[in-house]
């Protein structure tokens, strides 16, 4: 009898879990009222990032440690959004290039048209 390599074992495991972490996310995804996507690079221990969602465009600079992240970010209508998040995410061949996904949460902290008070 043969059995897989155990590096061969470990591949097809994550590629099921990554399937299925696919597949959860489009489930969750269909019920937010929002869904983008975005570009980041990192500059040190932040990164700035640019996205594009059923809302517009949007331009941020964020921060996380391991699975968390925390960022600021401003809309095309001059929205000032701060939000948090977790997500997950893994390396794309051997690049240095990664994709991921996540789920979080923001609110707006400065509209400019918001009624005076």
């Amino acid at each position: 009898m043969n059995l897989p390599t155990p590096t061969v074992a470990r591949h097809s495991a994550f590629r099921r879990l990554a399937a299925v972490t696919a597949a959860g996310a489009g489930l969750l995804l269909a019920g937010c009222s929002s869904v983008g996507v975005g570009v980041g690079v990192p500059i040190g221990p932040v990164t700035i990032g640019v996205g594009a969602s059923n809302n517009g465009v949007s331009l941020g600079v964020g921060t996380g440690v391991g699975p968390v992240g925390v960022g600021v970010g401003v809309n095309q209508r001059g929205q000032v959004s701060a939000g948090a998040g977790v997500g997950v995410s893994a390396p794309v061949g051997d690049s240095k290039a990664r994709v991921g996904v996540g789920v979080g949460t923001s609110t707006v902290i400065h509209d400019p048209d918001a009624p005076k008070r």
